[in-house]
């Protein structure tokens, strides 16, 4: 029992420490937040959701071998293009709706009207969920830390099919890492969105397109010089 609870908080803290760090899926997670009306304090829940399962599907093919086709360094480069160029397409899409005004003029609003609404944006790719999966996919960091640092934590802890607690353990304590933050940081946004007017509101989604394009650069670029 001690060592289950060892691989969780382990498992959890690790989690938490690489989701405070900036990054595609953050960015994703307050663009989305920021376009939700209802109940957009579970956006973040959402996301993770997604992610999570992503690495839920990933953990088991790592158990099953798939960990020696990811260190490709073909793989790593093919990854890193291909979700350079999704982050460009993505945030290039937030510019081209808040030039063409395509954002509520009063936030606290409720609008359907379609084509006024960011959310029918590529960016918003509506169903957070499945932003989730298709973001992180788009990293190829996030492939490189589960062939290194997660196979190495697994190995550790003798994570495996056969010892289930253990691996579940893992599991649930990486995602909830992930969880903690992510929902904080959508209610955070929440709370505070009825108090942004719409240009402050256009400003943010130009700073998140930059930091989304600049991300896509980094991916891209780093795929032919490193």
């Amino acid at each position: 029992m001690n060592n289950l609870i060892i691989i969780f908080s382990l498992s959890l803290v690790v989690a938490l420490t690489g989701a405070i760090v900036p990054g595609p899926l953050l960015t994703y997670t307050i663009v989305k937040t920021l376009d939700t009306k209802r109940r957009g304090f579970l956006v973040g829940v959402w996301v993770i959701g997604g992610h999570a399962l992503l690495e839920s599907v990933l953990i088991v093919c790592i158990l099953l071998g798939f960990s020696t086709f990811l260190k490709n360094t073909l793989v790593i480069k093919l990854i890193g293009v291909l979700g350079g160029l999704f982050l460009l397409y993505l945030g290039t899409r937030i510019i081209i709706d808040v030039a063409r005004r395509k954002v509520p003029r009063e936030l606290n609003e409720e609008k359907k009207a379609a084509g006024n609404n960011t959310s029918r944006s590529a960016m918003h790719l509506s169903n957070p969920i499945l932003g989730g999966v298709l973001i992180s996919m788009s990293n190829p960091y996030w492939w490189i830390w589960w062939t290194t640092v997660g196979f190495g934590f697994m190995l550790k802890y003798r994570i495996s099919f056969g010892n289930w607690p253990a691996l579940l353990s893992f599991l649930v304590g990486h995602e909830m890492g992930d969880l903690l933050w992510y929902f904080l940081i959508s209610t955070l946004i929440f709370m505070g969105r009825n108090r942004i007017n719409e240009k402050i509101y256009s400003l943010l989604l130009l700073f998140c397109s930059v930091v989304i394009i600049g991300f896509g650069v980094f991916l891209c670029s780093s795929a032919f010089f490193h």
